[in-house]
Order: structure tokens, then C-alpha cells, then sequence
């Protein structure tokens, strides 16, 4: 068993380095997916840099309300690929272009839905950050319109396309360490204050109205834009799901618990150590039990430790924990010294580029074969881990457990918990009904 893992390491590791190193090796001049990316911001900007690299793309549209965003899009573009993509600040004008492909949708959270759900009523195959929707209504509402139109989404939670994250699961699915029961997370990411703006008028180069989009009505402070919209429920959903996102994903994954949700949600926490603006929690501890009793529990912390993020796996035969660049160890029953033969495949790289752009390989991949099958975080997979975060979210703002039955994806008896299913939108930017 352990020749037959090291081997199996050694090929992964080989294909791995080969995946890392690889450019233009699989694409002809006649398969080329012309993509538009939604949204030129801290996600966005890196899928400025990552999509020229990824083999018969080409980066042809570029969305942003903010026109000082977009035109230094542009130019990284331009100064890369020698062409310059048509930009836009409306998605609606990337979505009518006849000869885009597909999009990259990289905007804020609230336009999540609304733009994936967009894009494939125009036939544009979707990828979509996470999390891929505000709310879980809309998420349900995104897996039914890529079902609908046909198409191939693949979901930004990047680590399932990442060597290492992909041997240890590779490992839990071949029983490793027995049958799982339990997985656990902990995600310490330092958060200063942000203090408190007054409302006053957009400056001249947002387009304030595209900007807030489905969200509610309301004035413009500078705590929105950019980045910090992700501590206002309108717009964001805390650090739950912003971070939360990958740490949960990566314990459905292993547990095998894809599309699967928890009937049982408890989360509590607070804002602590200092008094700003912001509305959603600074620290978070919860837990998410499944019908067969399998548990996931996580841990926000943006204040003060030294804790590493960490994911563990416990099973009836040890457990194994993962660091963040997928550095794995695995412990056997109570050693404390972990199995020498089980190792992740690649050194750490403290870049996301390129993983991400494995990602987009595999989405671009899957998108010729028509496979949908074939993702690494195929559409469906990504709304469920998103929805745990969701739930915690609910069970957070409501103080207290909530019971939640996946068959008919509302709340035991509970009023208040199904009001925050979903919400209300503003004028032309309502998430339809009916997808």
C-alpha cells in the first residue's frame, strides 16, 4: 500500500509540475474562447493577468462601473496581448456581444446571481467567483439557468483545482483514514477597523447606479467602494462568505457531502475589539450537522492569534490535517508522528495565478468537450458549499440554531429564518422568478 502511494504520488507530482509549467500546449488557432470579464477589481485585476495566460483564450471585454478601473484594465491588457478589449460599463453591453464566449464574473457579491443568471439567458458560459450568489434562493437560481441554457460553469473556488488539495482528497476518497465523520476549519485573517463615512455624492468616476445594481436603494459613503461593501448584508456576506467560501468548499469536497446541506446550523459570534461602520461579524465559531450526523465546524478570527488556516479531517482510522498552500500530513490512529509516505505532490506557492489559471484551464477544457462533468468546481458543487455560509449567516443574524430541511430547501416552522432566503431588488436589476 505504501509503494503503490508513493508511485501514485510521483505521477501526481509529475503531472502537477507539468500543469504548473504548461502555456499553450492544448489550444489550436481555431478553438480560441473569446471571454468578457465582469468586474476589474481585486479579483478581477488578477483575471486581467491570469486569462491571456490560459491557452486559447482571449481576454476580448472588460466590464466595470468604475471608469478609472477599467481604463487600467485596459492598458494591462493592451501592454500584455498587444490588443485592447472593448470595455464597458454596463454587463448588459458585454452580454449583447455577439462574439463573446463566455465571462468571467468577478463583481461584487449582490451582482453575483443576477450576472451569471444574465449570461446564460445569452448563452455565455459563466464562471463565477465566489460566492456565487448573495442569498441561497439565488444560488438554487443560477445551478437551474445553467441547467436550462446548457452550458458549462465552473464556480471560483480555485483550491479544487489546486495539486496538493487535490492528493489529499484524493487520499480521503480512498479511505485513508477510515470513514470520515467529522471536518473541521479555522481561518485567522487580521481586519483593522473601517470606521465611519458620511454619506455624500458618488464621485464622477463610479457609476453609482451600476454599482448597486440588485441592492436596495441608499447613498453612497466611501466604506462601499471598493472592498469593504463585503461588511454590509446589502451588498456582502461578511467574512463568513468571503473567506468562508474556500474553507467550507474544501470540507464538502472531502467529506464527499457534494451537493449534500446540513439540517442542523448553529453560528454565533460578534464584532469585536473596536466600533466602525460595519455590519456583519469580525469573529465567527460554527457548525454544520448533516441528516446521517457527519459534522463541518469552522472558525472566523480577524482580531488578534497566531493560529495558522488549517482544514482537518477526522476519520475512524486518524485524521489529516492541510496548511493553506495544501502542505498535507496524515496521522494514523494516535501516532503523533505523521505517515512518511503521504505528502502533497508540489511545493507551496503563496500566488493564486497559478492555480487559478489551472482553474481556467479546466473550465476552458470542459467548455470544448462540452463536459460539464469534467470541473473541478462544477456550478452545482460551489452553490452548496456556499450555502452552508448562507445558513451560518442566517443562524448568526437570528442569535440562535436553525433547522433547515434540504428537500424542500426551507427552514423547520421558521418565518424569520425563510424571509432571509433571499431578498428584495431595486427596479431593472431584479433576479427573475423564474430562470
Amino acid at each position: 500500500m505504501a509503494s503503490a502511494t508513493r508511485r501514485d504520488l510521483f505521477k501526481t507530482a509529475a503531472g502537477a509540475a507539468c500543469l504548473l509549467g504548461s502555456s499553450r500546449a492544448w489550444a489550436g488557432a481555431n478553438d480560441r474562447i473569446r471571454v468578457g470579464l465582469i468586474g476589474v477589481g481585486a479579483r478581477g485585476d488578477n483575471f486581467v493577468d491570469v486569462v491571456p495566460d490560459v491557452a486559447g483564450m482571449e481576454l476580448a471585454a472588460l466590464c466595470d462601473p468604475d471608469e478609472n478601473r477599467l481604463a487600467e484594465g485596459a492598458a494591462k491588457v493592451a501592454a500584455a496581448t498587444g490588443k485592447r478589449p472593448k470595455t464597458h460599463a454596463d454587463l448588459r453591453r458585454v452580454l449583447d456581444d455577439s462574439s463573446i464566449d463566455a465571462v468571467v464574473i468577478a463583481n461584487c457579491n449582490h451582482w453575483h446571481a443576477l450576472s451569471a443568471i444574465w449570461a446564460c439567458q445569452a448563452g455565455k458560459h459563466p464562471y463565477v467567483e465566489k460566492p456565487i450568489s448573495h442569498n441561497i434562493v439565488e444560488g438554487q437560481k443560477v445551478v437551474r439557468a445553467v441547467r436550462k441554457a446548457g452550458l458549462v460553469s465552473s464556480g471560483g473556488t480555485q483550491r479544487r483545482s489546486h495539486p496538493n488539495f487535490r492528493e489529499a482528497i484524493r487520499l480521503l476518497h480512498d479511505g485513508v483514514i477510515g470513514d470520515l465523520y467529522m471536518a473541521s476549519w479555522v481561518f485567522p485573517n487580521p481586519r483593522e477597523s473601517i470606521g465611519f463615512k458620511k454619506p455624500e455624492a458618488p464621485p464622477a468616476w463610479l457609476n453609482w447606479n451600476l454599482w448597486r445594481g440588485p441592492a436596495p436603494e441608499q447613498p453612497y459613503h466611501q466604506n462601499l467602494v471598493h472592498y469593504n461593501w463585503h461588511w454590509f448584508w446589502d451588498f456582502g456576506n461578511g467574512e463568513m462568505g468571503n473567506n468562508g467560501s474556500h474553507l467550507v468548499d474544501i470540507c464538502n469536497w472531502g467529506l464527499r457531502k457534494d451537493p449534500a446541506l446540513p439540517t442542523r446550523i448553529h453560528a454565533i459570534g460578534g464584532r469585536w475589539g473596536y466600533q466602525d461602520q460595519a455590519q456583519t461579524p469580525n469573529t465567527v465559531t460554527a457548525t454544520w450537522e448533516h441528516a446521517d450526523g457527519t459534522i463541518v465546524e469552522g472558525k472566523l478570527v480577524n482580531l488578534y492569534t497566531n493560529e495558522q488556516r488549517t482544514w482537518r479531517f477526522y476519520g475512524t482510522k486518524g485524521h489529516m490535517e492541510i496548511g493553506i498552500n495544501g502542505l498535507f500530513h496524515v496521522y494514523m490512529g494516535r501516532n503523533s508522528k505523521p505517515e512518511p509516505d503521504l505528502k502533497a505532490p508540489i511545493p507551496p506557492t503563496e500566488s493564486f495565478r497559478p492555480i487559478d489559471k489551472l482553474q481556467l484551464e479546466n473550465w476552458a477544457a470542459a467548455m470544448r468537450a462540452k463536459d460539464p462533468k469534467s470541473l473541478n468546481a462544477e456550478i452545482e458543487d460551489i452553490a452548496s458549499s456556499n450555502a452552508f455560509c448562507h445558513l451560518a449567516n442566517i443562524s448568526y443574524r437570528l442569535r440562535r440554531e436553525v433547522r433547515f430541511d434540504p428537500k424542500t430547501m426551507r427552514f423547520d416552522g421558521d418565518e424569520q429564518a425563510d424571509a432571509l432566503l433571499q431578498r428584495e431588488y431595486r427596479g431593472e436589476f431584479r433576479v427573475p422568478d423564474k430562470v
